[in-house]
């Protein structure tokens, strides 16, 4: 075997790994589509088994666009449950003085805490 068989079978496992890949993606895309209904993912599906170069070639050409907005809707999806997540985890950041009085005269105003601890948490607050 010579270098260039090498670099044609380099290409063939090239090419085999490329066509597994888009026909799974292509797979992924079909069972993450609400709008389908499920004959509808059904027949793809046999499209996609019976003639699966052709299958693929009409699917990224009828539905490749809205793929293409699918996975970007998603992708913002997760980034917002993302920071959302990471808001809540992390709480409120320390505020100004002010605000920190504020929310002790909240709670002051509530009864939860006394005056004695209003003014130790006012006395702190001021300080810094």
């Amino acid at each position: 075997m010579g270098f260039f068989d090498f670099l044609l079978w380099m290409l063939w496992i090239y090419l085999v790994v490329i066509c597994i890949w888009i026909f799974v993606w292509i797979f992924i895309d079909i069972f993450r589509d609400h709008t389908l209904n499920g004959w509808a993912k059904a027949l793809w599906i046999i499209f996609l088994v019976v003639l699966p170069f052709l299958g693929a070639i009409i699917y990224l050409i009828a539905r490749g666009g809205s793929m293409a907005q699918r996975q970007a809707r998603d992708a913002q999806a997760a980034a917002q449950a993302n920071a959302d997540y990471i808001r809540s985890v992390a709480g409120t950041p320390t505020s100004s003085p002010a605000g920190e009085i504020e929310r002790a005269q909240g709670r002051l105003s509530s009864g939860a805490i006394t005056q004695s601890e209003f003014d130790a948490l006012k006395t702190k607050a001021l300080a810094g």
